[in-house]
């Protein structure tokens, strides 16, 4: 896990400075623009599978794939209503990534944290599940050469690593030594099962 979100704020960080925010650079002032970058990227995608076999005793649904593979999930306690699931069924998965990142002012120090919710079918419904989580990391900058376009980053745990920033970031000069850079990361996972 640790290694991981390690990762994640080295990759969050190569697309918050690749992708800053329009509206931000569309003010007009005239005044210094202080504003920090940051961006939001948002993807989706959704797989289908029919139902080919289902194991009531054990509670193991096997789904086949459009391109013919075969596979074998055992559905929880936690999933309602799993004997209205019958041979021919649609499961219709739908998962959505949102990745913010953000540089704001130093208030605490570095990291990571997790919010986990799930939602269930109703009884009598067919069996459906929303699982939506979300992870947050924080990285504290430790350094930064606005000439090698370079920022060094200190991890929650400690690890220091440094990045080179995409040169289309126009307010990178606005980053300051002890800024945070945020990593807000959301995923939805709705899966519901359908009569064909």
């Amino acid at each position: 896990m640790k290694k991981a979100l390690s990762v994640l704020v080295a990759v969050a960080l190569i697309i918050a400075f690749a992708q800053v925010a329009s509206a931000q650079e569309q003010k007009a002032a005239p005044k210094k623009d202080t504003s920090k970058p940051g961006g939001v990227v948002v993807e989706t995608a959704t797989a289908t599978a029919t139902v080919d076999a289902v194991d009531a005793a054990s509670r193991n649904v096997t789904l086949k794939f459009p391109d013919g593979r075969m596979q074998t999930f055992e559905a929880g306690p936690e999933v309602r209503n799993f004997d209205q699931i019958k041979v021919g069924d649609q499961v219709k998965a739908t998962l959505a990534e949102s990745v913010a990142v953000f540089v704001r002012k130093s208030g605490e120090p570095a990291s990571s944290g997790e919010v986990r919710a799930v939602k269930v079918a109703p009884k009598g419904a067919k069996p459906g599940v929303l699982l939506v989580g979300t992870t947050e990391v924080t990285a504290k900058v430790e350094a930064i050469d606005y000439k090698k376009r370079t920022v060094t980053l200190k991890g929650p745990e400690g690890n220091v690593k440094t990045f080179t920033v995409d040169k289309s970031v126009k307010k990178f000069g606005n980053v300051k030594v002890g800024d945070e850079l945020v990593v807000r990361v959301t995923d939805a996972l709705a899966i519901v099962v359908e009569k064909p």
